[in-house]
């Protein structure tokens, strides 16, 4: 169904497809690279959410591979504002052309971005650049950033340089390209079978203007191995270092062992709790909870739960780790003080520390374990009970 043209007063409908239908196998484990988490969120999702967050656009559309759907569902999944999968082709420009038919067989937009699902990092300013060349009348529009290297042309043999080339008026082209619907969508239907090398090329191909706007040096393409590891290194550069406290009691009551920080240690008596009681776990719980403003303990596990009766503890901290990795954060360092006479805890500080360590998939040289008494004073001077407090830093 044909777009109709939006008015000077009329804000454009906007959709985006996010074309991820290659193997990207160049980056390497096993998996397209789309799929490859940087900081713990699958690349294609941190895209997804991108293109989803811009006030700019009303629907994003992401374009995958057929074979590839299982993996879709199960890594990204459902994501707010992202529609159901459109699958691709066999070539980039088939996959977008399936796109554009897919959105023309509905209410179609006056405006559709295609950008790349390998550019995570894509910015607010780019895309309102974009939007609005196009809604003051361009029929395409790219973002381009400077060459600032010297650029040589090379021979056939790779190695003997021909000539120095003029590089002011040379650009390095982004996506999201932007364009009119139904141009676009003619276009790519009368160039369909060809290789061309974007869409920006498709409409050169019809003779049609393509207007450039500034694009953003931060809104990298990941393609292999080494920009992952670079992603991630700037990702965490530039994240915000937050700490959390957390602090935690149980008294004693008849039994032969106290689970502390993971880890059993026999004893005339048990920490009374409706889980495990492991004091040292929930404070450390409660501090990683804080760091994301995540709530508590008792928002995540009531007491009054009963699946949760007797539960082993580190299903409480695995699952504070998660939802900080889900926020894009990790785990910088953590710090657990246990309170209490007895028992003696020197003799099982570092099976405490490795255990931890493997609950949150941290190096052991990150994780501190320390015990303190309160000189017989107090609850645990008197042998009541064990205190716990923890401090988790976070970058996020």
């Amino acid at each position: 169904m044909p777009s109709e043209s939006a008015t000077p007063e009329t804000k454009p409908t906007v959709a985006c497809l996010v074309v991820a239908a290659g193997r990207g196998l160049r980056a390497g484990g096993g998996l397209p690279k789309q799929y490859r988490n940087i900081a713990g969120i699958p690349m294609l999702k941190r895209t997804l959410q991108a293109m989803a967050s811009m006030p700019e656009v009303d629907r994003v559309i992401p374009v995958i591979g057929k074979e590839d759907l299982s993996d879709f569902d199960t890594i990204i999944g459902l994501t707010s504002g992202v529609d159901a999968p459109v699958f691709g082709g066999s070539t980039r420009q088939a996959s977008v052309l399936n796109g554009l038919e897919a959105l023309a067989e509905g209410t179609s937009p006056d405006i559709v971005l295609v950008h790349d699902g390998a550019r995570p990092f894509v910015t607010v300013d780019v895309v309102q650049r974009v939007v609005s060349a196009l809604a003051q009348g361009a029929s395409a529009v790219i973002p381009v950033v400077p060459v600032t290297d010297t650029v040589k042309k090379i021979a056939d043999d790779g190695r003997t340089i021909l000539e120095t080339v003029e590089r002011s008026t040379l650009r390095r082209v982004q996506t999201p390209q932007g364009f009119r619907f139904d141009t676009i969508l003619q276009a790519h239907r009368a160039a369909a079978g060809l290789e061309l090398t974007d869409d920006a090329a498709v409409i050169e191909r019809a003779d049609l203007a393509v207007i450039a706007v500034d694009g953003d040096t931060r809104n990298l393409k990941i393609t292999t191995a080494e920009d992952f590891v670079e992603a991630e290194r700037n990702m965490f550069e530039t994240r915000t270092v937050r700490t959390g406290f957390g602090f935690d009691v149980h008294r004693f009551e008849a039994g032969d062992s106290v689970t502390l920080c993971g880890v059993k240690i026999p004893h005339t008596a048990r920490l009374a709790g409706h889980s495990d009681a492991d004091v040292g776990l929930h404070a450390l719980t409660d501090a990683i909870l804080g760091t994301i403003t995540a709530g508590d303990i008792g928002d995540h596990f009531p007491p009054s739960d009963p699946q949760w009766k007797g539960a082993a503890s580190d299903k409480f901290l695995h699952h504070a780790a998660a939802l900080v990795a889900e926020h894009g954060g990790r785990i910088e360092h953590i710090d657990v003080t246990l309170i209490c006479e007895r028992p003696k805890i020197g003799p099982h500080k570092t099976a405490m520390r490795a255990a931890i360590a493997r609950i949150l998939g941290l190096d052991l040289e990150r994780v501190s374990v320390k015990a303190t008494t309160t000189e017989k004073l107090g609850f645990t001077g008197r042998g009541e009970g064990i205190a716990a407090q923890a401090v988790a830093t976070v970058r996020v």
